[in-house]
């Protein structure tokens, strides 16, 4: 549905970007069904990510000029002509980066690298498992911690899928259509386990991410996506002193987001187009497509 809204102001520490593309989350589907509103004071418009180039400074900022192309994360607005943004979201695009792409950069970069790095700990020789592997998180997170000298594992549903994760850098993808992760992960690491693991998919994963867990490993959740609900045994938590810990990235403060826009600024963005790039579907159609599981959208 297409309907028409004022055009944004940006405030003081703000900008406002004509959007050229749109990325398009899960997130997305859960707040157009009513299950993830948006945080106090953001806007109610789709869209948590977007390409484009800077139409407004607001007051305070500097470094930034209009016509600077850019992408950014969003607390929403994005399916928009124009987006407000936090300037401590703002990523300058590289002329290596296709603008198109550049508006699946902000979320995924932002998710992986805060729940990888800052709630995950990893540290330099560490071993990640990182669900979903073709997803738009996954895609980039597995490209980025691989380049960094991290041994990446990952799961996926089809052998098709595995294909492509293993282009991205993953040591192993596991198709878990047939086979048993925490099996695969125990031969593969000589049954010490992974340091890290990524995962948006709950339910019985829960579980099964303690059993391939290395002693002192640190679990991560983004989402539920089988189930929020279901039975675990900490007896193996305890003794393997694992952390277990479940974030958000959304409501996060702009301080806590300009935090880790600069760590993306140091580590990641130099690497953008040439040994990292966005993984973006080709036809980028609609919500039932990233509904049904495929690849990353964009607007």
């Amino acid at each position: 549905m297409i309907d028409q809204a004022p055009r944004p102001a940006p405030g003081p520490d703000q900008v406002l970007i004509a959007v050229t593309a749109a990325g398009l989350n899960n997130a997305d589907l859960l707040q157009a069904r009513g299950h993830y509103p948006p945080p106090p004071g953001a806007s109610a418009i789709l869209g948590m990510e977007v390409s484009g180039t800077i139409a407004e400074l607001g007051a305070n900022v500097s470094g930034w000029t209009v016509g600077d192309p850019v992408c950014a994360l969003l607390p929403g607005g994005g399916y928009a002509q124009f987006a407000v943004a936090d300037a401590g979201s703002l990523l300058a695009v590289p002329g290596t980066v296709d603008r198109i792409e550049a508006a699946g950069l902000p979320e995924a970069a932002f998710t992986a690298w805060t729940n990888i790095m800052d709630t995950g700990r990893l540290a330099p020789g560490e071993t990640l498992l990182i669900h979903g592997g073709t997803s738009g998180i996954a895609s980039l997170a597995i490209q980025i911690f691989a380049d960094l000298g991290h041994t990446v594992f990952t799961t996926a549903g089809s052998d098709e899928k595995c294909a492509a994760a293993r282009g991205f850098g993953a040591a192993r993808a596991i198709n878990y259509a047939r086979e048993d992760f925490v099996q695969v992960i125990k031969t593969e690491t000589a049954s010490k386990g992974v340091d890290v693991i990524l995962d948006m998919v709950g339910g019985d994963y829960v579980q099964r991410n303690i059993e391939a867990a290395a002693v002192w490993g640190r679990i991560v959740n983004i989402a539920y996506q089988k189930a929020s609900k279901t039975e675990v045994n900490f007896a193996p938590v305890l003794t393997k002193r694992l952390t277990l810990a479940a974030t958000t990235l959304r409501g996060r403060t702009p301080e806590q987001k300009h935090a880790i826009r600069d760590a993306l600024l140091a580590r990641v963005w130099p690497l953008l187009g040439s040994r990292i790039k966005p993984v973006i579907a080709p036809d980028a159609q609609s919500h039932r497509r990233l509904a049904g599981g495929q690849y990353r959208s964009v607007l």
